[in-house]
């Protein structure tokens, strides 16, 4: 029986990387990086292939890939896969979510202290032999309002974290009604409409998908409605926000800060005003950036693989 033959575009952890390559079943070409036209000719033979953002699934690369039978998304988000073109030339489409959650929440509270207490800000400054503490003065998180704007996983440790730092939390989720099945969330409210959301809250995170309904979704319209002075935060995915919008509203001052993670284009072509503005905390796509996110990311990948061609098991398909 030949081997299953595993593209790996974007690079995969040391410890899942050696479980593919010591397989019987597995024959894994490994890259760290994959351009657009080399996955063009690298995936023509492949039966796997296992991405992470940087590389782009579109129709052109699934019509020359005639073997392909499995896409795996190192990560959550699946917006760099043309899943309804793979879904129709019967090409299976999985992701790890839940693997990298923690990081990616963890990677939210971050922020959230370093805009409460400047903290990038006030490090540059002591780089330039300078003593201002006047300048960099903060405030608290306890006692704050945390808005949170998608109840999956990511959104739910955040509400779990953000409860335990004696923050008051309030959600909103079109597709959820009740939080009562996560008694660890039994204080956060669940609100109706995103707007009453914005309204009420300190701080402002988002974690819901880049899709046609929600791009853009935090515009100029939805900012007008922001509490005055708050922050805004997005480690979820970029296009989520208009940044023409966001800098006319931290100009104003309706907004008072801002930390982003993810950007429309990944990585931004630079100068980028909205990255170099001084309420702005920006950093570059690491919400799943830890050693233990990669490792369970690539562990997860390798098992879900496995468990498909073994027994035809579909855990992590995001299509049917």
């Amino acid at each position: 029986m030949s081997k299953i033959r595993v593209l790996v575009s974007d690079g995969i952890s040391q410890v899942a990387l050696e479980k593919f390559q010591s397989s019987p079943h597995f024959s894994v070409n490994f890259r760290k990086t994959t351009s657009p036209e080399e996955l063009l000719g690298l995936v023509v033979d492949a039966d796997v292939l296992a991405i992470r953002s940087a590389s782009r699934v579109t129709d052109g690369v699934l019509a020359v890939a005639k073997n392909l039978k499995l896409v795996v998304r190192l990560g959550a988000g699946v917006d760099n896969i043309d899943v309804p073109a793979a879904t129709a030339r019967g090409v299976g489409v999985m992701n790890t979510a839940a693997a990298n959650s923690l990081s990616a929440a963890e990677h939210t509270i971050a922020l959230m202290f370093a805009l409460a207490r400047r903290i990038p800000q006030a490090s540059r400054s002591m780089m330039r032999g300078e003593w201002k503490r006047e300048q960099f003065v903060g405030f608290e998180l306890t006692g704050k309002t945390l808005g949170v704007v998608g109840s999956g996983q990511i959104g739910r440790i955040v509400m779990e974290k953000a409860l335990a730092l004696g923050m008051d939390v309030v959600a909103f989720d079109p597709f959820v009604t009740s939080l009562s099945k996560f008694p660890q969330l039994s204080k956060a409210r669940l609100l109706n409409k995103l707007e009453d959301l914005v309204a009420v809250s300190d701080l402002v995170t988002l974690h819901i998908p880049r899709s046609k309904e929600t791009r853009g979704i935090v515009g100029r319209e939805l900012l007008s409605k922001f509490k005055k002075g708050s922050y805004l935060l997005n480690v979820a995915r970029g296009g989520l926000i208009d940044d023409g919008a966001l800098l006319e509203a931290l100009d104003s001052g309706q907004l008072a800060g801002a930390a982003l993670d993810v950007f429309e284009v990944e990585p931004p072509v630079f100068p980028v005003k909205l990255i170099d503005h001084p309420k702005v905390i920006a950093t570059p796509h690491l919400g799943a950036s830890t050693f233990e996110a990669q490792e369970r990311v690539g562990l997860v990948a390798f098992d879900q693989v496995v468990r498909f061609f073994e027994r035809g098991e579909k855990v992590g398909f995001v299509n049917s």
